[in-house]
């Protein structure tokens, strides 16, 4: 059993955690996620308790979810969603079967990120979009970060080489880049990011999901809703590689 598995299989302060969850916090990435085309088919893939898929149902979809948490699917089951469980790699639908597929907060806690992205974009019809939302760990620029690799002024240093590193690899030698690794963080009392693994950066994610056939649309630093002047500003110049989160939407090309 991998670390996802073994992390969140029967975690049932996750789903605690996940059940009290605002509103606000999921809305831009469940509107985003909404298909062009009425009633068609989506998927949340990580949909911890079904807020999203409950979201994206009532607006007339035919929104599934999966999870690898049991206490997860069976909370979201309760409400009637169209949740269940699967092993964390390979989702089980054919190719080509969603209008649209999204993932929120979940490649940060993947143990093969790469093979992930490849996996959402399989399940993809044609033209359909593609979004993946987690935290930028390469944050130069922020405050009240909430992960010890994103603190203090040598961190975010590091950070900035560390993405501008990245950035030189992907044009000299892309076939060599790789999502960085880190050791998960282990405390009480549970806290969802501390089994963090992933670096996950808005850098990488359009990068790999490029690669995957895809046609990057739009990279922001704002996975929230927030007064469309600051959202602006914030995702106006390539500074928002280097800030808060990675809000990555994309379409499969073929």
């Amino acid at each position: 059993m991998g670390h996802q598995e073994s992390y969140y299989r029967h975690n049932e302060a996750y789903a605690e955690f996940l059940a009290n969850w605002d509103e606000g916090f999921y809305a831009k990435y469940a509107d985003t996620l909404k298909p062009e085309r009425p009633g068609a088919r989506v998927l949340d893939v990580g949909c911890g308790v079904g807020q999203v898929v409950k979201r994206l149902q009532d607006a007339g979809f035919a929104a599934h979810g999966v999870e690898v948490s049991e206490p997860n699917v069976a909370k979201a089951r309760q409400f009637g969603l169209n949740c269940e469980l699967y092993d964390g790699r390979k989702l089980p639908f054919p190719d080509r079967h969603f209008a649209s597929v999204g993932a929120l907060n979940v490649l940060e806690h993947v143990e093969a990120p790469e093979a992930f992205v490849v996996e959402l974009v399989r399940v993809t019809e044609p033209g359909g979009r593609v979004l993946i939302s987690s935290p930028n760990f390469f944050r130069a620029l922020g405050w009240r970060d909430y992960h010890p690799t994103m603190r203090g002024f040598a961190n975010k240093w590091r950070n900035l080489r560390r993405v501008l590193a990245k950035r030189r690899q992907m044009r000299a030698a892309p076939d060599a880049v790789r999502f960085d690794r880190m050791e998960p963080i282990a405390r009480e009392p549970f806290q969802p990011d501390d089994d963090a693994i992933v670096k996950t950066n808005g850098l990488e994610i359009a990068f790999f999901l490029q690669r995957a056939g895809c046609t990057v649309e739009r990279v922001e630093c704002t996975d929230r809703y927030v007064n469309p002047l600051v959202d602006f500003v914030l995702n106006l110049t390539p500074t928002r590689y280097a800030m808060f989160n990675a809000f990555v939407v994309a379409r499969r090309n073929s």
